[in-house]
């Protein structure tokens, strides 16, 4: 395994299926958000679809998708090279190079490897600052998969309706307060929302994500989940948290 990693990097073991990641600190690392999309994602597919990833990263949400799904075939679409070349290697790794494309591409300009009505879903855990607000990072990756610079919610769209078949699924997670914002440009681009799912720190707490899907070509009519809780009073994950993870709750 070490003829994987450079300097600085360690491989993660994902509880799932024996799958690994190669993870990096210095860039961008996954955290709870693109575990949670994943699971949320995973409820909702049913047969072998063919799915596409936007702003992959080091490719998180593929491996969990593909440990998770049925996926007839999973596309991650990333624009900064060096997250590119580790999300390879990390395929590599679980021996998945066939069976989890990656590709490095913008998505307002993906190339001609990603055909028009194309995808079953497009899945996106995108950046959720706005370019102009927030502090920015010193590290210009993170500062990439942080704020809007190379990628906005209007871009993810204009993809998603493109690229989508016709019924087909998006599925984000973002920050509460960008959601009036995300419903209208999705109706302005012709994808209903069709869940909402938030996800609150603890029960005492504001929700501090929300998951979401929308259905291209979609009829109106919005339904939400059950609240998500992390975290229990005592700090301690809540039971839901420990099966999304498939960990056991310490006794």
């Amino acid at each position: 395994m070490d003829n994987f990693l450079k300097k600085g990097e360690r491989i993660e073991d994902l509880g799932l299926n024996n799958l690994k990641i190669i993870q990096n600190p210095e860039f961008f690392c996954f955290g709870m958000d693109a575990v949670l999309l994943s699971w949320f994602v995973s409820r909702r597919i049913k047969g072998s679809p063919h799915i596409i990833d936007l702003g992959s990263g080091t490719g998180i949400i593929p491996l969990l998708l593909y440990g998770k799904t049925r996926a007839a075939s999973i596309t991650g679409l990333e624009i900064q090279e060096p997250l590119v070349e580790m999300a390879r290697r990390s395929m590599a790794l679980n021996d998945l190079s066939e069976q989890i494309q990656i590709i490095q591409g913008d998505i307002k300009a993906p190339g001609d490897k990603i055909l028009p009505n194309m995808y079953d879903v497009v899945v996106s855990n995108p950046p959720y600052m706005r370019a102009k607000d927030g502090l920015k990072n010193n590290c210009e990756t993170k500062t990439i998969s942080r704020h809007e610079i190379l990628c906005s919610i209007e871009d993810i769209l204009v993809f998603s309706k493109r690229m989508l078949k016709d019924r087909g699924r998006l599925f984000l997670v973002h920050r509460p307060e960008r959601l009036g914002d995300i419903i209208s440009l999705m109706r302005l681009y012709k994808i209903e929302v069709k869940q909402l799912q938030f996800v609150y720190p603890s029960i005492k707490k504001e929700a501090n994500l929300v998951l979401i899907e929308g259905r291209k070509s979609g009829k109106p009519g919005l339904k939400t989940d059950a609240p998500l809780i992390v975290y229990q009073q005592d700090g301690a994950y809540t039971q839901e948290i420990y099966d999304i993870y498939g960990m056991k709750k310490p006794e």
